[in-house]
């Protein structure tokens, strides 16, 4: 494996830190700017969900966009502009100026996945693009695990003012780097880059619509499955902060050290998830059963979440939400890597990877607004979201093992029903490897 192409991956690993500090650094900061604000559970609900409104509409029109003008000039627009609006969150001192910067920011951050799975499909083979791919969504779980010291630290030193415009000073810092770093794979094919030329020319001659790929239930598998795993992976993103030091009376100097470990636990059972999914594909099993056996396996292990609503130890709670968290980590690495996977032609993976996301972040509209009202309702509890959160692993696991059928390129016109109807589990050794 060339280094050209890792120095791609850890570009995107980079970009995707900065996303997730960039979307975190509200929750980090809700307990502080709801006392200078005034704002109350529902109403800080309302501002945390924003971010999610614009960031789930844009995925289907961003991935249609890098489809069309490629990675190399989607990813570094999109990381300056959620940048921007990340530093001018400092500038409110209502909530509408403030739920407006979260909507400005979701439709920047939208471009980053669509962007990095294109860019996986590019540089690598199927037999190598989870493993690829959990190195680059890690940043997301090293993002995630950061900003919580690394906010804090800002907020106790300088104010909650100064940790937004800090935290988006760092995505230009990136922006100067892709722009002298990055080559397209044409450039450097030398270098071992993914050679998709004669797929991209069948690709014009066939003419498929948005519209063919929904007939597609392995697409609506994959839409849903996607979505009950971000309802618990955002639960950890915007309330697990808040719901630490309002049940269990963390300080901020609790919340950079233990409140942390969720997030650290992630990164390498994202890393693992993408080894192991991949090392069964070499070993002689088909995707289906490599794919499947992960997100299956990974989504019913998370439902631990619904544990931590029943023990007042901190240590089993941090421990419940630390396997729900490398869980969900472990089984995103397939979850991720399935637009590289049933796209019909390489022209439609960040489309794929676009629709497939935007399902999946309607789920942090649904638990930021939930979660606000229910503590709301039920007096400063998060039991109730927390039993949900684990009755959507369960879903998930669900729909990835019943809904999702062979997990092989889709098929256009006829046949189209005929090969979602396949079996959906295949043997190990059976089915395509794309």
């Amino acid at each position: 494996m060339s280094n050209t192409r890792w120095t791609v991956i850890f570009l995107c690993f980079l970009a995707n830190l900065v996303n997730y500090v960039d979307r975190a650094n509200l929750a980090v900061a809700a307990p502080q700017i709801q006392r200078a604000l005034g704002l109350g559970p529902t109403e800080m609900g309302l501002v945390l969900s924003g971010f999610f409104w614009t960031y789930a509409l844009m995925q289907m029109p961003f991935g249609w966009f890098v489809d069309r003008v490629g990675a190399r000039i989607a990813l570094p627009l999109a990381v300056g502009w959620w940048s921007l609006f990340t530093m001018l969150t400092a500038v409110p001192t209502g909530i509408a100026g403030m739920f407006g910067c979260r909507l400005m920011l979701g439709a920047g951050e939208a471009g980053a996945y669509p962007s990095c799975v294109k860019l996986v499909s590019q540089w690598f083979e199927p037999r190598q693009r989870a493993f690829a791919t959990a190195i680059y969504d890690s940043g997301s779980r090293v993002g995630s695990a950061l900003s919580i010291p690394v906010v804090a630290l800002i907020i106790g030193s300088f104010g909650w003012k100064a940790a937004f415009v800090i935290t988006g000073a760092l995505g230009f810092v990136w922006v100067v780097g892709w722009l002298l770093i990055y080559r397209d794979p044409s450039r450097a094919h030398r270098a071992g880059a993914v050679d998709s030329s004669v797929q991209s020319g069948a690709a014009k001659r066939r003419k498929i619509t948005w519209r063919s790929l929904f007939t597609h239930r392995t697409l609506w598998g994959m839409m849903l499955g996607f979505f009950c795993l971000n309802f618990v992976i955002y639960f950890f993103i915007t309330w697990f902060p808040s719901y630490l030091v309002q049940t269990h009376r963390f300080s901020l100097k609790s919340l950079g050290t233990l409140g942390m470990i969720p997030a650290l636990v992630a990164i390498p059972s994202g890393w693992l998830g993408g080894f192991v999914s991949d090392s069964l594909v070499r070993r002689g099993w088909s995707l289906t059963a490599a794919r499947k056996s992960c997100m299956v396996g990974g989504m019913l292990l998370s439902s631990v979440i619904t544990l931590s609503a029943f023990t007042t130890n901190i240590y089993l709670v941090l421990a419940f939400f630390s396997v729900a968290y490398g869980s969900l980590a472990f089984a995103a690495a397939s979850v991720l890597s399935l637009p590289n996977d049933v796209a019909p032609t390489p022209d439609h993976v960040a489309s794929i990877g676009g629709i497939q996301n935007f399902a999946s972040n309607l789920a942090g509209i649904v638990i930021t607004t939930f979660t606000g009202f229910m503590v709301a309702l039920t007096n400063g509890s998060f039991k109730v979201p927390l039993c949900v959160a684990g009755g959507s692993c369960l879903l998930g696991a669900l729909s990835y093992l019943v809904i999702v059928g062979r997990i092989e390129p889709l098929t256009v016109g006829d046949t189209a029903d005929a090969a979602d109807a396949a079996d959906p589990v295949a043997a190990p050794g059976v089915g395509s490897e794309m």
